[in-house]
């Protein structure tokens, strides 16, 4: 009897942790989803009827409280496009040494890993003081000293890009590099066993195989640096800026910028919240539509590939 009663304690313990163990994620899970709706609805009941044409394709007025936000969303779309072109080959390229060609215990390829985890982990407004000393006044100065100008030795588009690119590295590169390592080793042994060379095997074989997990890398480092706001307000943001940068030395507006500005030195804050709520609905649209381009893409080369 004594045995039977101990049997359906144990059954019993089991079928409860089994419930929580699948019931515990699922709450998560669906937790996660509703926060994010509610987000969203919250944003879109307060910003949507503040986003008018004129809104969206008019220059800033009047202390940035007045006219629209083109200006900040062409320096943001273009910060993000020069941002993905500079992080994202040297990312990859990092994984790619990483995954085929280094030992995985060596101390170089240890130090580098260590590296990468602890960029990971420091804030982004360190990066933006690190784009200061290291790309305005190292390179570009010495840029300036070399030709005779005076360029390239200030806060512009191209430290910007170039210091969330290093921000957004840690991302891309774990991400490759874990793509690279689903890539079936059958297919680089058979590669090599045909005559390949060990870079043939690389570019014809491994980077197709893994080339949307080189897009998802590109998706999280665009998500990461849309949003950055603190590296760009030392780099190359500006306040108000009517024109639209021509050239990769020129100044910008950016939208996460433009937010900071409506919310903190506005003349008026009430007056300039209906602002502030059109304007994060339009940098969300903004990440959103980014995202799901690169998702797309990501997609068909998936379907290509079946």
């Amino acid at each position: 009897m004594s045995e039977l009663l101990l049997q359906k304690k144990h059954s019993s313990y089991y079928y409860v942790k089994s419930k929580l163990s699948t019931g515990l994620p699922l709450f998560a899970a669906i937790f996660l989803v509703l926060l994010i709706a509610l987000l969203l609805l919250h944003f879109i009941w307060h910003g949507a009827p503040g986003i008018t044409w004129a809104f969206l394709t008019e220059a800033p007025r009047n202390n940035n409280t007045e006219g629209g936000i083109f200006p900040a969303i062409y320096g943001t779309v273009f910060l993000v496009f020069i941002m993905s072109l500079l992080g994202v080959p040297i990312g990859t390229a990092t994984a790619i040494y990483l995954s085929e060609y280094a030992r995985q215990q060596s101390f170089f390829s240890r130090s580098v890993r260590f590296g990468v985890n602890t960029l990971a982990g420091v804030p982004s407004i360190v990066f933006g003081l690190f784009g200061v000393g290291f790309f305005v006044q190292f390179i570009g100065k010495g840029i300036d000293t070399a030709a005779q100008t005076t360029i390239w030795s200030k806060p512009s588009l191209i430290w910007a890009a170039a210091t969330l690119s290093v921000l957004t590295l840690p991302v891309v590169i774990v991400a490759v590099e874990e793509a690279l390592r689903n890539v079936p080793q059958d297919l680089r042994e058979a590669s090599l066993a045909l005559g390949a060379t060990k870079w043939q095997t690389i570019w014809r074989v491994v980077l197709p195989n893994s080339l949307t997990g080189i897009l998802t890398g590109t998706i999280l480092a665009i998500g990461r640096g849309a949003g950055e706001v603190a590296p760009v307000i030392f780099v190359g943001a500006v306040y108000s800026l009517p024109q639209l940068p021509d050239s990769l030395a020129d100044q910008f507006m950016h939208m996460g910028y433009h937010i900071y500005v409506l919310a903190t030195q506005s003349p008026n804050a009430a007056d300039a919240l209906p602002l502030q709520y059109a304007s994060t609905l339009v940098l969300l649209i903004l990440a959103f539509s980014l995202n799901l381009t690169a998702a797309y893409i990501r997609l068909r080369i998936r379907r290509s590939h079946k």
